[in-house]
């Protein structure tokens, strides 16, 4: 045991250097106001029908390695404790009417944010019988994350986009 603790006081913290701070307009729209966060965010995630890539991801992008919680971005498991929606997937027919439910429970000022190409125009799912649209179909989208899954560092960028504004 004694040998495990000489290792970790000798190497200290692995973790990925921080990601250069985004600009203040990139990923945002335009008619986004600033909202009254002081460097924490609470963030719902919902998926509304992906296929758990990006799940994978935000996990990477929560997890030891990547650890966005150092820039205060938190999950949490309710929507009225939340200031964020994250979600993921394109929306499918059945998810529909609870992802309206779940953004109506979260309370003003909220942001939406669209993980995935799925989520922004329901890539390779486009077209299918069991989807009813992207996610700017059924609620107000306010952030975009592009990519097939997005990487950790585009999730964290992003989000440091939110908590610095």
């Amino acid at each position: 045991m004694w040998r495990l603790v000489r290792t970790m006081w000798r190497v200290g913290r692995i973790a990925v250097p921080a990601p250069e701070k985004p600009a203040p307009s990139a990923g945002a729209s335009p008619t986004a106001t600033p909202l009254p966060w002081s460097g924490s965010l609470q963030i719902r995630h919902v998926d509304a029908g992906s296929c758990n890539g990006c799940e994978i991801e935000i996990a990477a992008a929560f997890g030891p390695v990547y650890d966005a919680e150092r820039y205060g971005a938190r999950l949490v498991p309710s929507p009225r404790h939340a200031d964020a929606l994250l979600v993921t997937g394109p929306v499918t027919r059945n998810m529909a009417d609870p992802l309206r439910i779940t953004y109506e429970a979260t309370p003003s000022p909220k942001r939406v944010i669209a993980l995935g190409d799925c989520a922004r125009n329901c890539g390779v799912f486009a077209g299918a019988y069991g989807v009813e649209g992207s996610v700017s179909d059924i609620i107000p989208v306010d952030v975009e994350i592009p990519g097939c899954p997005p990487s950790p560092e585009a999730i964290i960028a992003a989000l440091r986009g939110l908590t610095d504004r």
